[in-house]
């Protein structure tokens, strides 16, 4: 376990409960949430043929929100209806109905995703037997990673699993950027695992090696938090990190001016701070309750990154202040380090070829 100092005493990054004590953990009552009723617009988009082209898939699966409805989505009422991906194409980011069905009996899960082949697949680990009866762990691929994966000897079994993941292959995925397409399970788990409770995600590039059941004690109920994500490591400042992506060429100039543009003609400050804490996180683990205003915020957040960039660190701390969102558990990087195994990224993953991608 990790170590810090905190006021010239040391102590372990992360305190979870006694074995023991995880072994017998259940899930607490749902959480109170302004929000009594959250809808997902979901309307039919007419197919606009542009020459022999259809329209962007990305613009069938995100719904094309207006300036207009962006605003109103930050505006939180008792009943409310945002975009939220899977607008109206059943096709697009589609999964079998076996698949389906297992993702629906989920009631906790730790998911992550590869798709475009980029990364190994790290097994979990340190979690109990009785967590392992709570949790499903689910990673979802492509076909260009299934093929990838099983070039090195990793083939799902009878029960579609690799180890303690249940592989589900998504086809058709909407956009040519795999960044993109990564976020969706990233950022709408309540989407993808509708009854599911609670949910951890991990980076591709991490093997999570904490219990499951124990992190949701420690980060979400020990605290009275709904949602927890690391600190940002190195900065605190939007902008300065948007020069940081421009400089590692993560994303390019125009985006990020038009990006960070946005923000600072309204009004969003240099060093946005949020419970006398940094607001920018580092996003590569996020643990929370599917309560209405989470789901609303993972709705938002999402918006904001196929607006924008696919750099969802520029977004986040936008999105906190203007839902002024309170139950969130900023934590600190040597917590972070305490719940996965950093490995890297092992290759580049390979974008979509639109013409064969169903």
């Amino acid at each position: 376990m990790p170590m810090r100092i905190v006021a010239g005493v040391r102590q372990p990054c992360l305190e979870l409960r006694p074995t023991s004590e995880i072994m017998n953990l259940e899930f607490p009552s749902p959480s109170s949430t302004p929000i009594k009723a959250l809808h997902y617009k979901n309307d039919s988009l007419e197919l606009k043929v542009l020459g022999n082209k259809f329209v962007n898939q990305g613009i069938l699966f995100t719904g094309n929100q207006s300036m207009e409805e962006r605003e109103e989505s930050f505006k939180i009422s008792d009943s409310m209806e945002v975009h939220c991906g899977f607008y109206g194409d059943d096709s697009i980011f589609r999964i079998e109905k076996e698949d389906r069905a297992y993702l629906d009996n989920c009631k906790a899960v730790v998911s992550t995703c590869n798709f475009g082949g980029g990364d190994d697949l790290y097994q979990p680990i340190n979690m109990t037997l009785a967590s392992l009866a709570k949790v499903c762990y689910v990673a979802f691929w492509d076909k260009i990673t299934v093929e990838a994966q099983s070039l090195k000897g990793r083939v799902q079994d009878e029960r579609k699993k690799i180890g303690h993941w249940r592989i589900i292959v998504v086809n058709n995925l909407p956009f040519s950027d795999q960044r993109l397409n990564g976020k969706i399970p990233k950022m709408l788990g309540h989407r993808l695992f509708p009854n599911a409770r609670y949910s951890i995600w991990v980076d591709s590039k991490s093997q999570f090696r904490r219990d499951p059941m124990g992190v949701f004690e420690a980060m979400l109920w020990r605290t009275n938090s709904t949602f927890a994500i690391s600190q940002h490591g190195a900065r605190d400042c939007v902008y300065k990190e948007g020069e940081a992506i421009v400089k590692k060429h993560k994303a390019t100039p125009e985006e990020v001016s038009i990006q960070l543009s946005q923000y600072r003609n309204e009004g969003f400050p240099e060093k946005a701070r949020f419970n006398g804490h940094k607001a920018l996180a580092e996003a590569s683990v996020i643990i929370r309750e599917h309560t209405t205003l989470t789901n609303l915020f993972m709705c938002v957040w999402f918006n904001e990154v196929t607006r924008f960039t696919a750099r969802d660190q520029l977004s986040f701390p936008y999105v906190l202040l203007r839902l002024n969102f309170t139950n969130i558990n900023m934590f600190p990087v040597c917590t972070r380090k305490a719940f996965v195994n950093s490995m890297g990224h092992v290759r580049k993953t390979k974008p979509i070829d639109v013409d064969t991608a169903a």
